[in-house]
């Protein structure tokens, strides 16, 4: 029998390098061994039909030992074969199992594939797909215990294939310049699927410095726990980050719907399985006297019981329910929340432009909660921003307005880590048009961790990002608004306001509203003295209406207002009375004041300066005549007035032939008035 005075044992050290126990090197032996007979249940499973996927872990069990080094308030990042590592941390084969038969009960409710792990109560953030994309947020979550000051760590976890993405690379880069707690584990098994990596490795071809990497053998648990202490505990005491590297063998297919045998030679094959960590520390235990062989033969007869009994009970839990599908996407959309009455009395006067409001705001929001932060390029003083949209802020609030590195996908990423912490990141990108370079944090990180967590975590951030042209000289990167692409990202909230009173409402409901939302800040007019007499909160999802009107609706947004605006008048003097309304907010959309305004008009044109084609305009015309009762309503064929499918050329002639003019959204007037 388990004779627990017996275990052979390695010494375990806190953070002042005192004894703090002992490594349970047998209970870790069956963690690992139910951990691999879980894959292989999995296995077993898919071959009957049973299942759709499985990604394995086997031979990389090894890194469960880390689990050790970790406190209760420490975060763990995982990539999907860190099973082992998970169930170190908290998770059981019933947790894994619902996950596999994508059960209404699992922790995603269904909607992660099996492998993709995560618990906010465990302090697991859920793992994506996109190799490497938690490497920044992991970051941005360690700046934040950084700045606690308790000692607090953030293990990150990722595949050595996916060490040539750049978001590794500028997860690295932060964790240095910021001395950050953050110890990033490469998991190397050698391959990228089928293709090897040695030669790719961005270490060996000697394009990243070496200095802070530990190499282990990932096989062995005892050295990885012993590197793993010495990076950990640097980490803790500010001396991070550390890279651990894991040298280990890969004991399966990439994933299920992968076969290795056809680009692994038998000879690897059987090579690899000596390298199996599950058999070197049984072996290990068996040699010390710990372990007989009858005793561990039992144990896995015993645990691969267990844990096919526990997936036979999964196999009957319910599924989720087709109606689900679509919960958990966005928060709940909170109450109007009005500004507090000092700041609103600072912003009212004659002389307010859209940008004195965003500071002034962005002042207050600082000045009252200590949640909130503010990252990006060049907004420290004396800059304060190349729109001057922080001015004064940095020397206000030093260390929570800070400069980011020219790097996009750094700064949605870090904003992800923070905000999946409980910050309320409020992070500046220079202009829209450089979105794309952080596309995937936005796409696949911000956007889905609600929903594919069932609400488990969240991601509450704001992305501040002046957008548009008519402002002559931006030519095709300075000049986009490109809303159409980002309306299309469920998870996503997009707004963009168009008066100085509503840039500082809709700012602080971005605040609060619980999701990420894109905050776009229409160049054109944030510097206009457009004066604020009164400041009235509707909320986001409200739209306004500009000017009131007869006979035709006029929907837009941003830069459109002031346009709409224009064509409303010279309307009004061909006596054609338009009602002009301002969106403010692309999602949450408010369709039922657009609805109240065309049961009066009859007629609909939209205005938009974002391309024609996959515009959002498409997407209201879509949803005001998809429904019986809507369509009913119209008198004319909706019209949509928008940028020409071209870029935004430099020379100011080309820039406003390509945008929507007065004279083509009075053509579009004409049309619906027929």
């Amino acid at each position: 029998m388990y004779d627990e005075s017996s275990v052979s044992t390695a010494v375990m050290t806190d953070q002042s390098g005192g004894a703090r126990g002992a490594l349970p090197l047998l209970d870790l032996l069956r963690l690992m061994e139910t951990a691999r007979q879980g894959d292989r249940r999995e296995g077993i499973l898919l071959r009957q039909g049973k299942g759709w996927f499985s990604v394995g872990g086997m031979g990389q069990e090894a890194v469960a030992v880390l689990s050790y080094l970790l406190t209760d308030d420490d975060w763990l990042f995982p990539y999907y074969r860190d099973r082992a590592l998970c169930m170190a941390r908290g998770l059981t084969t019933y947790d894994l199992a619902l996950a596999f038969f994508a059960s209404e009960d699992s922790i995603s409710c269904g909607r992660q594939m099996p492998g993709h792990h995560g618990s906010s109560s465990l302090h697991i953030f859920s793992v994506p797909t996109p190799t490497a994309s938690q490497c920044i947020p992991a970051a941005g979550a360690a700046w934040v215990l950084k700045n606690e000051g308790l000692g607090r760590i953030v293990l990150c976890c990722v595949g050595d294939a996916a060490i040539r993405q750049g978001e590794y690379y500028e997860a690295i880069a932060l964790a240095v310049q910021e001395s950050l707690p953050l110890v990033m584990v490469v998991e190397d098994n050698g391959y990228g699927i089928s293709t090897p990596t040695d030669r790719m490795n961005p270490y060996r071809l000697g394009l990243l410095d070496s200095t802070r990497v530990i190499h282990v053998d990932g096989s062995d648990v005892e050295a990885v726990y012993d590197a793993g202490r010495t990076a950990v505990e640097a980490a803790r005491a500010g001396r991070g980050p550390y890279v651990l590297w894991c040298a280990m063998a890969r004991l399966c297919s990439h994933t299920s719907s992968d076969d290795h045998r056809v680009y692994r030679s038998e000879e690897e094959l059987v090579d690899s399985e000596a390298r199996d960590p599950i058999l070197r520390l049984s072996e290990q235990l068996i040699s010390d006297g710990t372990l007989s062989r009858e005793e561990w033969s039992a144990d896995r007869e015993r645990i691969a019981a267990e844990v096919a009994a526990d997936y036979e009970r999964a196999a009957s839990a319910p599924i989720p329910k087709p109606s689900s599908v679509t919960e958990h996407v966005y928060a709940p959309t909170p109450s109007p929340a009005a500004l507090p009455e000092e700041l609103a009395a600072r912003l009212t006067g004659p002389d307010t432009t859209m940008v004195s409001a965003i500071v002034e705001t962005l002042g207050e929001a600082l000045g009252t909660d200590p949640a909130v932060h503010l990252f990006g390029e060049d907004i420290e003083d004396p800059k304060g921003g190349v729109f001057g949209l922080t001015k004064g802020l940095s020397s206000r609030f030093p260390g929570r307005v800070v400069n980011a590195p020219l790097a996009e996908a750094t700064i949605v990423g870090v904003a992800v880590g923070m905000a999946a912490l409980g910050l309320r990141p409020v992070f500046e990108l220079q202009f829209i048009d450089f979105a794309g370079l952080a596309y995937s944090q936005i796409s696949n990180q911000a956007a889905t961790l609600r929903w594919r967590t069932a609400g488990d975590q969240s991601c509450p951030m704001v992305l501040m990002a002046p957008a548009g042209a008519y402002l002559p000289g931006g030519g095709i990167w300075h000049s986009q608004t490109g809303e159409g692409i980002w309306a299309h990202i469920p998870g996503l909230r997009i707004c963009m306001p168009s008066t100085p009173a509503d840039a500082a409402t809709m700012l602080w409901d971005a605040i609060y509203l619980g999701d990420p939302v894109l905050y776009l800040i229409p160049k054109h007019l944030f510097r206009q003295r457009m004066g604020v007499q009164e400041i009235s909160t509707i909320g986001p999802g409200r739209l306004r209406v500009r000017r009131e009107g007869a006979d035709v609706t006029l929907v837009t947004w941003g830069n459109g207002a002031e346009l709409g605006l224009a064509c409303a008048a010279e309307a009004e003097r061909e006596n054609i009375d338009v009602e002009v309304l301002d969106l403010r907010w692309l999602n949450p959309c408010d369709w039922d004041g657009m609805i109240a305004s065309v049961e009066k008009t009859g007629r609909l044109v939209v205005l938009h300066e974002d391309a024609r084609t996959g515009g959002f305009g498409d997407t209201i015309v879509a949803e005001m005549v998809s429904h019986t009762a809507r369509w009913n309503l119209f008198l004319a064929p909706p019209q949509i007035v928008a940028r020409h499918d071209v870029p935004v050329p430099f020379a100011p002639t080309l820039e406003y032939a390509a945008l929507p003019d007065q004279q083509r959204v009075m053509a579009a007037v004409h049309e619906v008035m027929k």
